[in-house]
């Protein structure tokens, strides 16, 4: 066993030194220990490789702002230690990584077996208001929430300590990388690509998990060419601790075929010939580009991105769906001028732009408009106390009867977007 932290990733290696390597992923808000009951087993054949994500676990709170960031600083480390093959397992955000190397380092890995994963993870709106509860009251509302995200009822009357030992890995969890992590899970989705994944796949998925459920192993199984399905009673969402030795067992029966006959060779540095690489990623034949239109690109899908991101799908979509022809071409015009030339600037980030705006609204008196850019300005990451200073400063700018209303419409949505669902 050795464990060593570097380029921000700690990790940690069980097994023999001259086996083939196995990658083992963690679930957002986890540590490594998460599979602590899978390694006597596995290290009996595989040299195991472990990593935390940043900071979970004591690693370092550096933040990733995307799975493909974290996808990449994984391989540094692996680099460094000249591992150039492997199988990959990953769990939730863990299998999120293993999708993104599958598809983007076909090559690198020989095997994948994503657990309790998805192609997309909920909405972007979900993973964004975990982010707004976070900045706001910190890791405890997560924490208190885990039990019954991660375990079936059954378990966690039967296992309090276990349930316990999970909440403190959650409350230990640096709150601006569980953000970032937040965000990253918020734009991930790679349904339409799952086809190109050429690697002979393993989806594990608990019975009653309610995170993941066996609808989105479903989407990956008949995504994904070469995948197969293990659905596992009595498991939730963290089925590798639910449920350790049914999870142990698939993944040793997974990874056992691609390593019969030579299996050392795995951990060769040099990168397979370009024959060998699987045909999915090759690159697509050349053809003749197409004529660019002359002129500025039309900056409407940009915008489309931006106004999502900042206003929420559900919003957007709301306001899309209620428009007919009297305001269709008015949602063009917003999404194109005010989304897609002006909040795509790099001139501001999205925190200051939140700030103009909330002041432009209150002074002039918007108050219909001003809710949506609350909402808007803690998804940017604006907290409470300083959505609090912005509108002060409005009231001696502005005006006091302005600033009195902005407060009463701030109370309340700042109340409705940082109180825990239960």
């Amino acid at each position: 066993m050795s464990e060593t932290p570097m380029n921000t990733l700690q990790y940690r290696f069980d097994g023999p030194e001259d086996a083939p390597v196995v990658v083992l992923g963690p679930s957002l808000g986890t540590t490594w220990h998460m599979w602590d009951r899978q390694i006597p087993e596995l290290s009996r054949t595989w040299r195991v490789f472990r990593y935390d994500l940043p900071g979970h676990g004591g690693a370092p709170a550096e933040p990733v702002a995307s799975v493909a960031e974290l996808t990449a600083r994984l391989l540094a480390v692996l680099d460094e230690l000249g591992v150039q093959r492997f199988g990959y397992a990953g769990c939730s955000i863990g299998g999120a990584v293993g999708a993104e190397l599958a598809l983007r380092h076909p090559h690198r890995v020989a095997s994948l077996a994503l657990v309790s994963a998805s192609p997309r993870f909920g909405t972007a709106d979900e993973f964004r208001q975990r982010g707004v509860i976070v900045r706001t009251n910190g890791m405890e509302p997560m924490a208190a929430a885990a039990p019954g995200r991660w375990f079936t009822q059954a378990f966690a009357a039967a296992q309090p300590a276990i349930v316990e030992w999970a909440v403190q890995m959650v409350r230990t969890t640096d709150p601006g990388c569980y953000i970032a992590a937040c965000e990253a899970l918020a734009a991930f989705d790679v349904r339409p690509e799952l086809g190109r994944i050429a690697v002979p796949t393993l989806v594990v998925v608990g019975e009653q998990d309610q995170v993941t459920g066996p609808g989105d192993a479903r989407t990956l199984v008949a995504g994904i060419p070469d995948a197969r399905l293990a659905l596992v009673p009595g498991a939730s969402h963290l089925t590798p601790v639910e449920q350790p030795a049914a999870v142990t067992d698939l993944l040793v029966r997974h990874f056992s075929s691609p390593w019969e006959d030579g299996s050392t060779t795995l951990l060769a540095p040099v990168p397979p010939a370009p024959e060998e690489v699987p045909e999915a990623a090759l690159p697509a034949p050349v053809s003749e580009p197409e004529p660019v239109p002359a002129g500025r690109p039309d900056p409407y899908d940009d915008g489309m991105k931006v106004r999502r991101e900042v206003l929420g799908e559900a919003y957007v979509d709301g306001v899309l769906a209620g428009t007919d022809e009297m305001t269709g071409d008015f949602q063009d015009l917003l999404t194109r001028y005010a989304w897609g030339e002006v909040w795509t600037r790099d001139g501001l980030d999205r925190r200051t732009r939140s700030v103009v705006a909330l002041t432009a609204l209150v002074a002039g008196g918007h108050q219909a408009s001003l809710a949506t850019h609350v909402r808007a300005a803690l998804r940017n990451g604006l907290t409470p106390a300083e959505i609090r200073e912005v509108l002060l400063q409005t009231a001696v700018y502005c005006g006091v009867p302005a600033a009195h209303a902005a407060f009463e419409t701030a109370r309340e949505v700042v109340r409705q977007e940082t109180t825990p669902q239960p």
